[in-house]
């Protein structure tokens, strides 16, 4: 029996085998991975068999409230693995069909880009720009509008199957975490897999291609929803702010004024005297800062470095790893096999400029170690410099054993 849409089965086994690398957790029905993989061929067949013949219909997302450090929740919306699966199908469609299409500096979720390589393009223009607009978006997510997401879509196809999965998914209700079902008029779910994909196609509509034509000689830099905008002056930025605003309310969407901010880059080569000289962008904190030339002299250079919000929640995960805080593990070994590939990810990204700044953490980390080492071992725990020796020796004997080990020598210090 012929399908109504040409779908073959490899590209539903390709978005599962992405699905399942990206891992997540269960959606509403409570379906791991696992419990999927149990019936794999039956599964498969039937995201296949309903997405083929236009009968797939997502099931509700499930809504999680993940902790903000200013006290509030982000809404995440986790859809089921099946859903997961579909979505990427789509998403697999039409990713090279707009891909070519993109700003190059859009940086979020993107082949071939990262938010590093943002961080990189902010400090260089940074350095040549006086003046940041550093943006922040009210609930973008939340706040996208169907309508404008779906006309954006099909300028880059008229597939009608890939045009109507992606309004059902728009519209999919939502259950909050007290149970309550939640019918959608707007927004799509930050966690969903189609969802980056529709927000690059909004911003590149709405904002990038926008800028490219209205100011095409002034920089940004845009992942996903985060954006900085560059100016020689003051009095430009305020005037380019002034148009944003205007062309956001075109698109629905709205600026923070809490969190929306002009920042002067102030080095040693700037002398102007302006409150706020400073802003984060991507978990880099950009400031000015000393440094040391290759001839030695010492200057200013606004740059970045890790954030203390980051900083602060690299702790927090630390403070709270199981391995760590209930001594699951029964040897120091287990305990660095445990922790590294977290502490690996932080290095990787946060040292990739001002690598000194991630000290602060190190130090956290061995004091974690040592804490670890005090419960764990009874000759340790009745005096504290003992631990500390034990350290040292530790170090000593293998100092690759814990991934900051290998990139600091903390007993340098």
């Amino acid at each position: 029996m012929a399908k109504s849409f040409n779908l073959s089965k490899k590209e539903v086994w390709d978005a599962y085998l992405s699905v399942k690398a990206n891992k997540g957790s269960a959606g509403i029905d409570g379906q791991t991975m696992e419990d999927f993989e149990s019936e794999l061929k039956n599964n498969l067949y039937k995201i296949w068999n309903r997405l083929s013949s236009g009968s797939y219909f997502p099931p509700p997302v499930r809504r999680v409230e993940i902790p903000k450090s200013n006290g509030q929740v982000r809404p995440l919306g986790i859809p089921t693995i099946s859903d997961r699966i579909a979505q990427m199908v789509i998403k697999k469609r039409l990713e090279p069909l707009v891909e070519p299409y993109f700003h190059p500096d859009s940086y979020g979720y993107r082949p071939g880009k990262s938010a590093l390589d943002a961080i990189a393009k902010a400090r260089e223009r940074c350095w040549r720009d006086d003046w940041v607009l550093d943006m922040d978006i009210k609930g973008f997510f939340d706040a996208l509008d169907h309508a404008l997401v779906l006309r954006g879509v099909s300028k880059f196809t008229q597939c009608k199957w890939t045009l109507l999965y992606i309004e059902r998914w728009l519209k999919a209700d939502v259950i909050l975490p007290n149970g309550e079902l939640l019918q959608r008029t707007q927004g799509t779910p930050q966690g969903g897999v189609i969802s980056p994909l529709l927000a690059n196609i909004f911003l590149h509509l709405g904002f990038d291609q926008w800028m490219h034509k209205e100011f095409p000689c002034i920089h940004f830099e845009r992942y996903a929803d985060d954006i900085v905008v560059h100016c020689r002056s003051q009095k430009q930025l305020e005037y380019i702010e002034s148009k944003i605003k205007v062309r956001f309310t075109q698109c629905k969407l709205e600026l923070c004024p809490e969190k929306t901010k002009i920042v002067y880059c102030k080095d040693t080569n700037r002398n102007g005297d302006y409150p706020i000289q400073s802003f984060d962008f991507l978990g880099y904190t950009f400031r000015p800062r000393s440094s040391r030339s290759r001839d030695g002299r010492f200057f200013v250079s606004f740059s970045p470095a890790v954030s203390r919000k980051a900083l602060k929640a690299m702790r927090l995960k630390v403070k709270e790893h199981p391995v760590v805080e209930r001594c699951f593990s029964n040897s120091v070994e287990e305990l660095a096999r445990a922790i590294n590939p977290m502490i690996q990810g932080w290095i990787n990204y946060y040292s990739r400029f001002r690598k000194s700044a991630m000290s602060t953490i190190y130090d956290y980390i061995n004091g974690k170690i040592i804490k670890w080492a005090r419960r764990k071992f009874k000759q340790l725990k009745s005096r504290k410099w003992r631990s500390g020796e034990w350290l040292r020796k530790l170090y000593l004997e293998n100092p690759l054993l814990f991934a900051h080990w290998r990139v600091w020598n903390w007993m340098a210090k």
